[in-house]
């Protein structure tokens, strides 16, 4: 019979807010990278990276604009600040959405202009 090993609660939530913050700065990392890719012309990647960026937006709308990972650490915890489930300042973590929602937004505007309008390759 294989014996069973606890993780304990506080490395789980640590573990998860671990992940949670990868992710978040994977995503946050596309939203700056939208328009580096636009500058240098790289409209795919741009595109590509707008896309990965609206899947998540999906995910969060699907899921009554919270991250998955935030349900899963509330589990753990009975904490409830802004940023209890990941590694960010409590001010970036309440007002995440707004902040990131607008960059991505101005990423994406900055983007479709450049292909349209933007100059031809020399």
């Amino acid at each position: 019979m294989r014996e069973q090993r606890s993780v304990p609660t506080g490395r789980r939530l640590k573990t998860i807010k671990f992940l949670h913050t990868l992710a978040w700065a994977f995503f946050a990392g596309c939203i700056f990278a939208i328009p580096i890719a636009s500058w240098y012309r790289e409209h795919r990647a741009a595109a590509v990276l707008a896309g990965l960026v609206l899947v998540e937006v999906l995910i969060l709308a699907l899921n009554h604009w919270s991250c998955p990972l935030t349900a899963v650490a509330a589990r753990y915890t009975q904490d409830r600040r802004a940023n209890f489930d990941i590694y960010l300042p409590e001010f970036l973590a309440r007002y995440n959405k707004q902040i990131f929602g607008c960059l991505y937004v101005a990423s994406v505007l900055y983007a479709l202009a450049n292909w349209v309008f933007g100059s031809q390759k020399p």
